[in-house]
């Protein structure tokens, strides 16, 4: 999962070498914490938020299939 999001990610934005996901577990379930630079976080959340939904939707979709719970989180 998080190899899709760093694609996804790095596809969207500027410096790409400032992107940096974190996976974690909380309560049984994945948590991945997407942090990028300032500048390009109006890139990766898109407006109102519908890129940041459609990457979200993206995981769920996939981490349906694996019966795992995939969260992503934006932000630092």
């Amino acid at each position: 999962m998080k190899d899709i999001v760093e694609y996804i990610v790095k596809s969207l934005v500027v410096d790409k070498e400032s992107v940096r996901i974190d996976e974690s577990e909380e309560n049984g379930e994945v948590v991945l914490h997407v942090s990028v630079a300032e500048s390009d976080m109006g890139r990766v959340i898109g407006k109102g938020g519908q890129i940041a939904s459609s990457i979200r939707a993206i995981i769920k979709s996939i981490s349906s299939r694996q019966n795992k719970k995939v969260f992503v989180k934006f932000g630092e």
